[in-house]
């Protein structure tokens, strides 16, 4: 859109204009945003374990490290308010996609110094902090410019293309690391060099392109004090656990993605394991395609099918089947780890199914996150950031010791402790109380 579009314009309930410009341009923009915001986070919390799994640390200390990664992204809350007074969410997108491509920037640099470990790590976490702040904001504008039933509908697009960037990471990233290495002398370090600059020039180029793309739908406040946005963080903090059913809201935030939670610090170096230690033994390459081909198929179909069906029934009834979907498929880990077939039709097909089941049931996930802070008002975007605070402290807890967990369990008993994992959400999930209609499409006349 090209002309700046004024909060009281947005107020106008017979603003044709507004309405069918942004009809226009939500393709340009909900697919590239969220793509763009799950770039970062996976290559911090998933594409890191695989370069420090190439690079010799132990599973013990691969999943630790990383998972410290997370705390920006848990504590983000207590910025957010700054976020939502402080310039416009747009603002905060492009100068967070450029400090992002900056820090990424800084980490390839450091890959070959003799203290590569800590001096990635800070390279990392300047990442993770702006990935997390960009977050907000992005978060942000999909529920200014969308309506509850569009949300509902679009959710599943938004988290396909979220997960298409966890699979280009996991996918694209790792085998490009694997080719260069093979490529190069068999150097991990210049591979994975290289790598990092590739996603630090992304980052600046998508920082370009939303200046653009995104809906020009708010205006910066003027003449706020830090002591009016503190203030306003306190109430936004004591209005957020006054929610009704708060304790049940956060419980299954906690306890949703249990299992993911050790599971995706522990996938990667099992692939990558020697076949005496428990693993597969596969390449960089060969995971690299297994992610990035047949899963990203499998991922989006199963993302989209989930928003079009929510949209359509609503959120309260294919809730419990979407715990399932994103729970069961986990076991296809342990079959793997319990068999350890050779054929890549057999590892090909196994990573499909979960990736398909996971593409399915996060639709809930993100659904439930929106319901939480639907009618919050002003608080909206704040409460949705304290939501997924919660999210990533339900990721970081449980990764922290699974390295630990999988070293002394070995991994066919530590998959098989992941898909136990599921039986509190499924226990927990008769408390949950959710509107019959929150997410079903209206009909607009």
């Amino acid at each position: 859109m090209e002309e700046e579009i004024t909060p009281e314009q947005i107020n106008e309930p017979n603003d044709v204009g507004i309405e069918s410009s942004k009809i226009r341009s939500v393709w340009t923009w909900i697919p590239s945003l969220y793509f763009t915001m799950g770039i970062p986070y996976i290559v911090v919390m998933s594409v890191a374990v695989a370069m420090y799994a190439n690079l010799g640390l132990s599973n013990t200390q691969i999943a630790l490290y990383t998972s410290y990664l997370n705390i920006p992204w848990v504590i983000k809350p207590f910025w957010s308010p700054i976020v939502v007074a402080l310039k416009t969410k747009r603002w905060w997108i492009f100068t967070t996609q450029i400090l992002m491509g900056a820090a990424f920037a800084i980490t390839a640099y450091f890959i070959q110094s003799d203290s590569f470990i800590a001096l990635t790590l800070a390279g990392l976490a300047l990442v993770a902090f702006n990935s997390a702040t960009h977050d907000i904001a992005a978060d942000g504008i999909y529920m200014d410019a969308l309506e509850e039933d569009e949300q509902s509908f679009y959710v599943g697009i938004r988290s396909s293309f979220y997960r298409v960037a966890m699979i280009a990471g996991q996918g694209g990233l790792v085998w490009f690391s694997g080719y260069l290495y093979k490529n190069n002398g068999g150097d991990y370090f210049s591979a994975w060099t290289t790598v990092f600059s590739g996603v630090a020039i992304f980052l600046v180029l998508a920082g370009i392109y939303h200046i653009w793309s995104l809906p020009k739908i708010e205006t910066a406040e003027t003449n706020v004090s830090l002591k009016s946005v503190f203030g306003d963080f306190s109430k936004t903090f004591v209005t957020f656990f006054k929610i009704k059913n708060i304790g049940i809201h956060l419980s299954v935030l906690l306890l949703f993605r249990l299992g993911e939670a050790q599971l995706v610090k522990l996938a990667q170096p099992f692939m990558f394991d020697d076949l005496a230690n428990g693993g597969l033994a596969l390449t960089n390459e060969k995971v690299g395609i297994f992610y990035g081909t047949i899963g990203v198929i499998l991922l989006t179909v199963g993302g989209i099918l989930g928003g079009i069906i929510v949209s359509r029934d609503g959120l309260k009834k294919w809730f419990f089947p979407m715990i399932l979907a994103i729970n069961i498929p986990n076991s296809m880990y342990f079959l793997l780890a319990y068999f350890t077939p050779q054929s890549d039709f057999m590892i090909g097909g196994a990573i499909a199914l979960e990736q398909f089941g996971y593409g399915f049931g996060f639709t809930a996930y993100m659904m439930y996150m929106i319901y939480i802070a639907r009618d919050s008002g002003k608080y909206k975007t704040a409460h949705f950031a304290f939501t997924t605070g919660f999210m990533a402290l339900g990721m970081m807890l449980p990764g922290m010791w699974s390295g630990w967990l999988q070293e002394s369990l070995g991994y066919t008993n530590f998959f098989l402790w992941v898909l136990l994992c599921m039986i509190p959400m499924i226990l927990l999930y008769k408390f949950v109380k959710i509107d019959p209609n929150f997410g079903k499409k209206t009909e607009k006349i």
